[in-house]
């Protein structure tokens, strides 16, 4: 679109970024914008954010009890960029009070419930600067005279009153819209079917129903952590029921989580990434899945391993590992749902009806085209059609347009597998916070080269 409002023209009143989103990443993000800011407020960006949800969260679904993280408290929002800020997690847990009860357990990672409550504890300095239970529904480029878009138009809307509708210029958007579940073909989720993502917020329901449940039955689909998590869940949380694991493979596969493999988290790894041949990309891809993708932490494979043997022991077996088995289909029940697998080996089907089916079948990304409108064909791609972003995370557009789009995730193709990970938000949010320093700096020297009539 086009303006024939000079102030919109020249971004007057625009924000320096809006942030869509406001999970962990961009969270990390604006506490690297809100540092530079309190260093050096000559040069201050302003920066706002919208969330969808209604407060801050961070898989609230699977924020199960004892459930730990799989990264090390030390890569927390800040520390790998910035040991000396205040807003690390030793900074969080000193505040709360347990500074030294966190020592004493001798370990580096923390519950999943802890380290969401050190996100929240983050989230809070920003509460004035984050407008939560806003989705964006538009982004629209505002071309200028001579055909150059300086900002977009970011529409929002409430997502409890559809028409309270507001729109913010901006000169430079991050995308931090984070994963959406993956569900089987043909699967739809329900009360009774449920992602991962949503096992807590339907788990209380069927503990208050637990005298109705009649199949005494549920199924899990997955051999991740998640899968295992949810396994180990139920299968405490029903002491009356039966679990039933459905692996395409033989058994859950432990993380490889060796010093050396790790090394494909450190910062300086993004940079041999990026650097490297498409060809060299794949192959470390698919060398290092095994340190996150469809793999489980070793100790809570052993525990459920442990639970299986005694249960033989004791002649009750409630966990049921079927191994070498597929899903093929999923079907709603009046009182629950009925899972279709067949083995593998064997070819034998068989229908398991359950009081719930459980899919642990992961996430995918959510293409920011489908985001931008008219911006996303001035996106420029790779010969498989995806995105070309920078090394600074911006999105290679078409010269006319100068707003940046930085992504926070998406971009495994280029950045590597710590692109949707916590490992190095740290560090890119900082990298992130640079190139928009530096983008600002530009605008400045050219509005400065304006006045004082300079041309280049």
């Amino acid at each position: 679109m086009s303006s024939e409002n000079g102030a919109i023209d020249r971004g007057e009143g625009a924000d320096d970024l809006v942030g869509i989103g406001f999970g962990p990443a961009n969270l990390a993000l604006a506490i690297a914008v809100d540092e530079h800011n309190r260093r050096d407020p000559q040069q201050a960006l302003k920066v706002g954010f919208l969330e969808k949800q209604a407060t801050f969260g961070w898989h609230r679904g699977m924020l199960l009890e004892g459930a730990t993280m799989q990264v090390s408290f030390l890569k927390d929002l800040v520390t790998m960029r910035d040991p000396r800020s205040r807003f690390t997690f030793l900074t969080y847990l000193q505040e709360r009070g347990r500074l030294a009860d966190f020592i004493n357990q001798k370990s580096f990672y923390p519950t999943r419930l802890e380290f969401h409550d050190y996100f929240e504890w983050c989230a809070a300095e920003f509460a004035g600067r984050t407008a939560y239970g806003r989705e964006v529904t538009a982004v629209r480029p505002v071309t200028t005279p001579d055909g150059r878009v300086e900002v977009v138009e970011v529409e929002s809307r409430s997502v409890t009153d559809p028409a309270d509708r507001e729109v913010r210029l901006a000169r430079n958007i991050a995308v931090g819209t984070g994963l959406k579940p993956r569900m089987p073909q043909g699967v739809t989720a329900g009360d009774r079917v449920i992602h991962t993502r949503d096992l807590l917020f339907r788990a209380p329901d069927l503990i208050e129903r637990r005298a109705e449940l009649r199949h005494r039955r549920f199924t899990v689909v997955g051999a991740g952590q998640s899968a295992a998590e949810a396994v180990e869940f139920l299968h405490r949380t029903f002491p009356e029921a039966e679990i039933c694991a459905v692996l395409t493979r033989y058994g859950y596969s432990p993380a490889d989580d060796s010093p050396f493999a790790n090394r494909i988290f450190d910062p300086s790894a993004v940079d041999e990434f990026y650097a490297a041949p498409d060809e060299a990309k794949r192959t470390l891809l698919d060398y290092h899945a095994n340190t996150n993708y469809s793999v489980v932490d070793g100790d809570l494979i052993e525990q459920l391993y442990r639970t299986v043997y005694q249960e033989k022991v004791a002649g009750r077996e409630r966990l049921r590992i079927l191994n070498a088995t597929r899903l093929t289909g999923v079907g709603q029940l009046a009182d629950g749902a009925v899972a279709e697998v067949r083995s593998l080996t064997t070819g034998e089907t068989t229908a398991l009806e359950s009081d719930a089916v459980v899919l642990a079948t992961g996430y995918e990304h959510v293409d920011p085209r489908d985001l931008l409108g008219d911006l996303g064909a001035t996106c420029r791609t790779d010969q498989l059609g995806r995105l070309r972003v920078d090394r600074d995370h911006r999105v290679l557009t078409d010269d006319h347009i100068e707003v940046g789009i930085y992504l926070q995730g998406g971009t495994e193709h280029t950045h590597g597998i710590t692109s949707s990970l916590l490992s190095t938000l740290a560090v890119r949010s900082g990298e992130i916070c640079d190139s928009l320093l530096l983008r600002h700096t530009g605008r400045q020297l050219r509005a400065e080269d304006g006045r004082l009539g300079v041309t280049g």
